[in-house]
């Protein structure tokens, strides 16, 4: 039995979707012509879609789209919708989302113009400033339609446009690569990266996003003056990770700690007292450093280069690339430290030292150098000895051992002591002669009047000459504080004997007469 009109009508109405002029709907293809495409949207008549608004990957009959509706029914009585302002819309909704949750967006820059570059955001277009392009020295057929990251730092909702930067996100996107990076990161991984910089202390590695420090000390096990030497600017290079601080953000490598430790088996390569050569390879004030094999060294300590002779300035002896043979005294496996030995290849001439100079024995030297306080002399055996400047003279006040000796001078002297543990031998001028105090306290008794003559001033008072090559001191308590200002050497005053002192060479004298 056939259904009234009414209700078919009614049925037919009910099928029909309730669509308004300004909304986005789905609609499916249902037939792909030569300028149009016809799509259905449960309306009472199919929509009309300009082909020109469709990528090839949606031209598919039977394929689902989002539409915009812009006209309800045209002349031809036909739901007139667009593609491209669905597409806009969506991605202006997506574009705002992303705006407040501080995502990134995919782009394509299309167009260079004044201050900058269009940029076709999800459908939308943006703008990027020149000064947020981060495309310096890139020319611009490697940027027009390449897709890019960028962050979206303004949104106009009534021009639906926006304002984009690629510096930003760029900048984002190094954060994350660092964060995962540092996620990843471990003590004593192996780990590959690029030298980005080069310093006096080291170099510093880019491992992907986060720096490390290749301390010069980390590069070899050998000495290097320069970590130019190792590496340089842009190699690949692959370090061990030593240590991790993630909160000072501090990464410090290794790169010898890549290769064996030549000082794991150094106990069995070299034993105390063998003789090993070598070359010098850095000297020092205080020593030369031997390279004895790739990655091994040792030190010659000053102290270690002669038995007999003061080393001031090692670089006088050695030159860097000399071969050199030396005696092994020590070796530390755990400091990486051996001690090497010059001397100890001879036999050490201090051991006869005391048979060869008894004390009060006359000798001669020659002089070969000063201190304030002594001359130092070298011996027919090649050891030295030292005159003190209290040593040089019974009675005269010897202020400089210059005044008394010259450097390459022979001189006889008598041997006072010889201390072979020390080193040390003691040695006189005075002695070759009588000790002439006992005759000048004779001759000079204790308040004796004389004439003297001003040689010297001091806080502690005036010394004078009493004779040729014999001295003696006004106390300054015992001299007026005016009149001493007064005096200058040369000068002439009558002064009294208070005190001889045989055993200290010391005559004591007072001019308050």
């Amino acid at each position: 039995m056939l259904q009234p009109k009414s209700e078919l009508e009614e049925l037919y109405n009910q099928s029909i979707k309730i669509i308004k002029e300004g909304q986005v709907v789905i609609g499916k293809i249902v037939a792909i012509k030569t300028k149009e495409v016809l799509v259905d949207v449960s309306f009472k008549s199919e929509g009309i879609v300009p082909i020109t608004e469709f990528s090839k990957q949606d031209l598919e009959v039977g394929k689902e789209v989002e539409l915009f509706v812009e006209t309800i029914e045209n002349d031809a009585g036909n739901i007139v919708l667009s593609r491209e302002k669905a597409i806009s819309i969506h991605g202006w909704n997506k574009i705002v989302k992303c705006f407040n949750d501080g995502t990134m967006v995919e782009g394509r820059p299309v167009k260079k113009v004044k201050g900058g570059f269009l940029v076709d955001a999800m459908g939308i277009a943006g703008f990027l400033p020149l000064s947020l392009s981060a495309f310096k020295n890139i020319a611009d057929k490697d940027l027009l339609y390449k897709p890019f990251s960028f962050k979206i730092i303004k949104v106009n909702n009534l021009r639906r446009s926006i304002i984009l930067s690629r510096r930003e996100a760029m900048q984002k996107e190094k954060n994350i690569a660092r964060d995962k990076i540092w996620q990843e990161l471990k003590i004593g991984d192996a780990v590959s990266g690029t030298v980005k910089a080069i310093t006096d202390f080291g170099a510093f590695i880019d491992l992907g996003g986060v720096d490390g420090l290749l301390h010069i000390t980390d590069m070899a096990w050998s000495r290097i003056s320069h970590p130019s030497e190792i590496v340089a600017l842009g190699d690949k290079i692959k370090v061990m990770i030593l240590n991790l601080d993630k909160d000072s953000e501090k990464v410090s490598l290794g790169l010898k700690q890549m290769l064996p430790d030549p000082w794991l088996d150094i106990v069995n390569k070299f034993t105390v007292g063998s003789k090993v050569k070598g070359k010098v390879v850095n000297i020092l004030p205080y020593g030369v450093f031997m390279e004895l094999e790739k990655g091994i060294e040792g030190l010659i300590h000053v102290s270690e280069i002669s038995w007999t002779k003061r080393i001031n300035n090692p670089q006088e002896m050695f030159a860097v690339g000399d071969m050199v043979e030396t005696q092994i005294i020590s070796v530390d496996k755990d400091s990486h430290r051996i001690s090497l030995s010059l001397k100890q290849l001879e036999q050490n001439p201090w051991l006869e030292a005391e048979g060869k100079y008894p004390p009060g024995s006359k000798i001669s030297g020659k002089v070969h150098g000063f201190t304030d306080y002594g001359a130092f002399i070298e011996l027919d055996s090649n050891l030295e000895g030292m005159i003190h400047v209290s040593d040089m003279s019974w009675t005269k006040r010897i202020s400089h051992p210059q005044d008394v000796l010259k450097k390459g001078q022979n001189v006889d002297m008598v041997v006072l002591s010889v201390d072979s543990q020390n080193r040390r031998i003691a040695l006189g001028l005075k002695q070759l002669l009588d000790n002439p105090w006992p005759e000048i306290a004779q001759k000079y008794p204790l308040d004796t009047v004389l004439e003297a003559e001003v040689v010297n001033l001091t806080d502690f008072g005036v010394f004078v000459k009493m004779e040729e090559d014999l001295e003696g001191l006004i106390y300054s308590s015992e001299i007026d504080k005016d009149a001493a200002a007064n005096l200058k050497p040369g000068d002439k005053l009558r002064v009294k004997i208070i005190k001889v002192d045989v055993e200290q060479a010391k005559i004591g004298l007072t001019a308050r007469i």
